[in-house]
């Protein structure tokens, strides 16, 4: 089958296709024919060394599919409902830039009904991440306010719709009069961190009050200011280091708002914490998608043969929602 594998760690120049041996199936494991797999920031990070596979993971690219199902293991109960030729999406260690994938069966979802095939590959990850850190780490709670930095991106632009789809109000930063348009239309209050301050503005829009939780790709040039923005009780959650991996915390302040910073990844999580966390989005978000609440947002697609392409257009940071490829 054609995939596409880790290489020497560089720009998207080092990306290509190449032929490997079709992944085994294991005991556990769906086999699924991919019809679409999303581009990610770890994806990025990997192909610049920087972000490791797990061990015994495959060294090919990707965390997250779309595609119908070819064959399942020995182990796959009958009552997981996965039958050859269903279509399904998957969340995945790695290994997504190929033709087929091997995945454990509780990382698999069918794909939600209403929902093209090749977009849906824009919805595992994200709606995996998002839930798993607002709702399950952050414990938000209907009513409260949210901000999400990057709203527009593919995280940002699941975020802004889940969140105001399960009761939050949502504020967001973003780069440009465009995106912050784009922001609208999903349902967040905009703010343009180029021309605005994001802290001085998020006490505006909450009379004062704050952020109830921060949603942050950032890290940690924006780790005190988050704390500034965040309401008492508030809750960080950060989930990249765009803006790096250290910063500068007053813990004094940080006592006296009783605020929390949480730190996750998803990819090194076990199956099984992975697998309780798939089926909280097939109970909680699946419904909202399927009602049109909350869509997957495609900005482009590109054949799996012009990945390095795709990356380079990922990497301009001028997309909207998810940059998709298509074997």
């Amino acid at each position: 089958m054609r995939a596409v594998l880790e290489t020497t760690p560089g720009g998207p120049e080092v990306l290509a296709v190449a032929e490997v041996p079709a992944p085994e199936l294991t005991p556990d494991g769906v086999r699924i024919r991919v019809r679409a797999a999303g581009i990610n920031r770890a994806d990025v990070m990997q192909r610049l060394g920087r972000y490791p596979v797990p061990p015994g993971a495959s060294t090919v690219f990707g965390l997250e599919v779309s595609g119908t199902v070819q064959e399942l293991g020995p182990e796959v109960p009958a009552v997981s409902g996965f039958a050859p030729g269903a279509e399904v999406v998957a969340l995945l260690d790695s290994g997504g830039y190929a033709e087929e994938v091997v995945v454990p069966a509780g990382q698999v979802l069918p794909a939600p009904a209403g929902v093209d095939l090749v977009a849906a590959a824009g919805l595992p990850e994200v709606c995996a991440t998002v839930f798993s850190n607002v709702f399950m780490a952050a414990a938000a709670r209907e009513g409260e306010t949210v901000l999400v930095h990057g709203g527009t991106g593919g995280i940002g632009t699941n975020a802004l719709q889940m969140c105001r789809a399960l009761g939050l109000r949502v504020l967001t930063t973003v780069g440009s009069p465009e995106k912050a348009e784009a922001a609208r239309r999903l349902g967040a209050e905009a703010i343009d961190y180029r021309q605005e301050d994001f802290v001085a503005r998020v006490r505006e829009l909450t009379d004062g009050h704050g952020a109830d939780i921060v949603l942050d790709v950032v890290g940690g040039s924006y780790l005190g200011r988050n704390l500034d923005a965040l309401a008492t009780n508030g809750r960080i959650a950060v989930i990249a280091t765009q803006g790096g991996r250290t910063g500068e915390l007053d813990l004094g302040k940080l006592m006296a708002k009783r605020a929390a910073v949480i730190g996750t990844t998803l990819r090194p999580r076990p199956v099984a914490e992975k697998t309780r966390i798939m089926a909280a989005v097939r109970e909680h978000v699946w419904p909202h998608v399927e009602s049109g609440a909350v869509r997957p947002v495609v900005d482009r697609t590109f054949p799996l043969d012009e990945v390095a392409r795709a990356h380079e257009y990922f990497d301009s940071g001028t997309h909207i929602g998810k940059v998709l490829l298509v074997p």
